[in-house]
């Protein structure tokens, strides 16, 4: 005679994880959905129990009740450059502490993208946006897209839209960059990398040459260089100041990256960074600090930003009408090898 099959086991629900955790069903739903209201020993309280009897939290079904999808959308423009990646790691790391899952894209700086994916995300039912808009953004398109969820840029500078922002201070940390060259003996100082289109660039453009006419020093549009963000952009960049007539002797690049490339042409041209020619970035990602010669900096901490955006979003989506938050990270300064005082100077 066959057996008979084994009793099939109960499932285990909400209810009884309330039962054992001594609070009432709605608290137990609002701890595993992460609601900050819930005292902390609360929280520990209907966490052990969870554990206890293997309880398994149906995300979806939550999603149904509550009209969330505890999805967020991370629109950059790139992601091989490693200050979006940095950015995006930030991000990721804040959100998945509060069960939040990330959906990355990319526009790779086109407008006509960038609205194919942020029409793609709404139909996916995301609870939120963070983006980094492409220059050209029309302000209707921010506040359609705030119609429908909630909204962060990682562009600070767009003052008629009423949205959550987080961003680096471009202007202060150019003119610390500006003023350390200038204190250093050089007159002739390019600007090199950037999207002419960006406004990102344009603000730190504007702060190099309003710092150098405060040093009393003539501003040069000749040694402006707009340039892809990559090493390629830099590189070719610096071969075209150092076939000027009158080549500059020091760079202050748009990002990290270009700063790369601008190092790699120097010595593709017989100079090096910090010896004959000084170099600074903006960023800071990890590698500068390990190239060689090291990467003087702006510090801007992508992650930081990242988690910023992160929790701006977060709150944002449990609180619809709270005030708006505009974040601006200090910038700082980071002095190492490649802009040291190089050996001489035209007219030194």
């Amino acid at each position: 005679m066959p057996s008979a099959p084994a009793p099939r086991r109960k499932q285990v629900t909400l209810k009884d994880v309330a039962e054992a955790a001594e609070v009432s069903k709605a608290t137990a739903s609002l701890v595993l959905s992460n609601n900050p209201r819930i005292s902390e020993s609360t929280r520990q309280r209907v966490l052990s129990a969870v554990e206890a009897l293997g309880y398994v939290y149906n995300q979806h079904a939550a999603s149904l009740r509550t009209q969330r999808s505890y999805t967020i959308g991370l629109i950059i423009t790139d992601v091989l450059n490693p200050f979006t990646a940095e950015l995006t790691s930030g991000a990721e790391s804040a959100l998945a502490a509060h069960d939040y899952s990330l959906v990355l894209a990319t526009t790779d700086d086109d407008l006509e993208k960038q609205s194919r994916i942020i029409r793609t995300m709404m139909e996916r039912d995301v609870d939120g946006l963070i983006l980094g808009p492409v220059a050209g953004t029309a302000t209707a398109s921010l506040r359609d897209i705030m119609k429908r969820c909630s909204l962060v840029l990682t562009n600070p500078y767009y003052d008629e839209v009423e949205a959550d922002c987080v961003g680096m201070d471009d202007e202060n940390g150019t003119a610390r960059a500006v003023q350390h060259l200038v204190q250093q003996g050089h007159r002739r100082i390019a600007f090199v990398g950037g999207y002419p289109t960006s406004s990102t660039r344009q603000r730190r453009l504007h702060s190099y040459r309003d710092s150098l006419l405060g040093k009393g020093i003539t501003f040069d549009p000749a040694l402006c260089i707009d340039s892809p963000v990559t090493r390629r952009g830099g590189y070719d960049g610096v071969h075209q100041l150092l076939s000027l007539a009158a080549p500059p002797t020091a760079a202050y690049c748009y990002s990290d990256v270009i700063a790369f490339g601008v190092m790699l042409g120097l010595r593709a041209a017989g100079r090096e960074a910090g010896v004959d020619f000084a170099v600074i970035g903006f960023d800071n990602v990890p590698e500068a600090s390990l190239w060689h010669p090291s990467l003087t900096t702006v510090s801007a901490d992508p992650r930081g930003l990242g988690e910023n955006a992160a929790q701006l979003i977060m709150r944002r989506i449990a609180a619809p009408n709270r005030p708006v938050s505009r974040i601006i990270q200090p910038s700082r300064l980071i002095v190492r090898d490649s802009s040291a005082k190089p050996v001489s100077l035209p007219g030194g």
